[in-house]
């Protein structure tokens, strides 16, 4: 495959960006330089196609380009919806209006740019809420960039240790440049684990629980039965306020989110990622005596929300063009979206089964990802220690080179659009038995 220009370029970006790209996250080899995207295909720099399973880490559920959200942001500029930084907007009344119509435990929200953002202001209401300032995170789990939040993503178990069977995890942390005293606040624990979640609510004076209600940000790990159920009872027991991270889960699985599906409802949830097929949004919703924090009538008690791109005028376009037709076609398009996954993982494992290569494929509706190990993982720690990582990114390495994309990181969850096609499944396949067929 030739990737010269996408070298070239890479070389030029690193002149001017600290590590030639504005996320790290986004840095992996092979280091393609992409240039277009359209439904289920992206291009390189070099000209190469791919069938894309990553999704820019999954907001793409319509697929890239998708001409009814891009002709409701093509109206609105036309129609001159402008960013005036001064008093309400139309667009973004009738945005909310749709979150909150849609998704269950949401009775007021705020939009923001990023999930990050979202998440941070999650952990702000919940401890002006309860007056407590300690909250509880999930080994493995992902809920944004800032302090905090930014510790025991992918952690190896030489930094983690043994597994922890009743109680919390070292707290490590992805970047340097934080506050010293932040382990004091932050508890980890094992993802579907209640007997660890109970004991730090007796120990510490806890805020909030923060967690994917699957965690996406490892591949698909599901919770166990009546875990999430768990999580509303201890809750509801110790005073904590519940936080449900649905940036990757929400509007992916179901308009409602995934807790409209597993019928348990957080105190606080955020999105992101499909609430406006990758146009750049965030949002913090639900019960609205926590809400109204934002507005609070005492300064002393109230929480600061700003943001001049908050709800920028092009993004709820978008996010209301996207929520539309979410709610428009979801009796057909999420049973589409199920049956392209459910083919995908079947004739995945076939293969697998085929060239006697043990995996386990996790999925939930159009989000999967391939386990190299003999069950299904039931937290990080779990996959830390079974999952054939080398193997993992060698395979993933193997597809790009055949045309199918998925981010060349182990565990990183692949993502079916409504673009998608029966087509590109059977291409898929194919590709697979090419690469297993050379050896992994």
């Amino acid at each position: 495959m030739n990737t010269s220009q996408s070298s070239k370029l890479s070389a030029h970006n690193s002149r001017f960006i600290p590590g030639g790209v504005v996320s790290l996250n986004r840095k992996v080899e092979p280091d393609l330089v992409f240039v277009k995207g359209q439904g289920a295909h992206l291009w390189d720099a070099d000209g190469n196609e791919f069938l894309d399973y990553h999704a820019a880490f999954g907001p793409y559920l319509l697929g890239h380009g998708d001409p009814e959200i891009e002709n409701a942001v093509k109206a609105a500029i036309d129609n001159h919806w402008t960013l005036t930084g001064s008093g309400t907007t139309q667009w973004e009344g009738r945005a909310a209006e749709l979150v909150v119509k849609n998704v269950p435990s949401v009775e007021m929200v705020q939009f923001t740019t990023t999930g990050s953002e979202s998440t941070y202001l999650a952990l702000r209401l919940s401890r002006a809420f309860t007056g407590r300032d300690h909250i509880v995170l999930m080994q493995g789990g992902y809920n944004g960039w800032h302090d905090e939040v930014a510790c025991n993503v992918m952690t190896p178990l030489s930094a983690v240790g043994p597994r922890v069977e009743n109680g919390e995890y070292p707290f490590c942390p992805i970047s340097a440049g934080m506050p010293s005293d932040i382990a004091s606040r932050v508890h980890i624990i094992n993802f579907n684990d209640l007997e660890s979640l109970e004991l730090m609510f007796q120990k510490y004076e806890v805020a909030c629980i923060m967690s994917e209600p699957i965690l996406q940000n490892i591949g698909v790990v599901k919770p166990r039965d009546g875990y999430l159920q768990g999580i509303r009872d201890l809750c509801d027991k110790y005073g904590v306020v519940w936080v449900m991270d649905e940036v990757k889960t929400g509007f992916r699985h179901a308009l409602g989110g995934y807790q409209s599906l597993a019928g348990v409802l957080p105190d606080l949830c955020v999105f992101g990622k499909a609430i406006a097929n990758a146009y750049p949004v965030g949002a913090i919703g639900g019960r609205k005596d926590i809400m109204d924090l934002f507005a609070h009538p005492d300064a002393t008690k109230r929480v600061l929300i700003a943001g001049t791109y908050n709800a920028h005028p092009v993004t709820m376009a978008a996010a209301i063009s996207t929520m539309e037709k979410l709610e428009r076609e979801q009796s057909t398009l999420y049973p589409q979206l199920e049956t392209l996954g459910a083919n995908l993982q079947n004739g995945l494992q076939k293969l697998f089964d085929e060239f006697k290569i043990t995996v386990s494929i996790s999925r939930q509706g159009s989000a999967l990802c391939t386990y190299f190990m003999d069950h299904l993982p039931r937290d990080w720690h779990d996959i830390a220690e079974h999952h054939d990582m080398e193997k993992d990114v060698r395979y993933r390495r193997a597809l790009i080179e055949k045309g199918i994309y998925n981010f060349p990181l182990p565990t990183k969850q692949g993502s079916v659009s409504t673009a998608h096609t029966e087509a590109d499944i059977e291409r898929t396949l194919q590709a697979t038995r090419e690469v297993l067929h050379a050896g992994i």
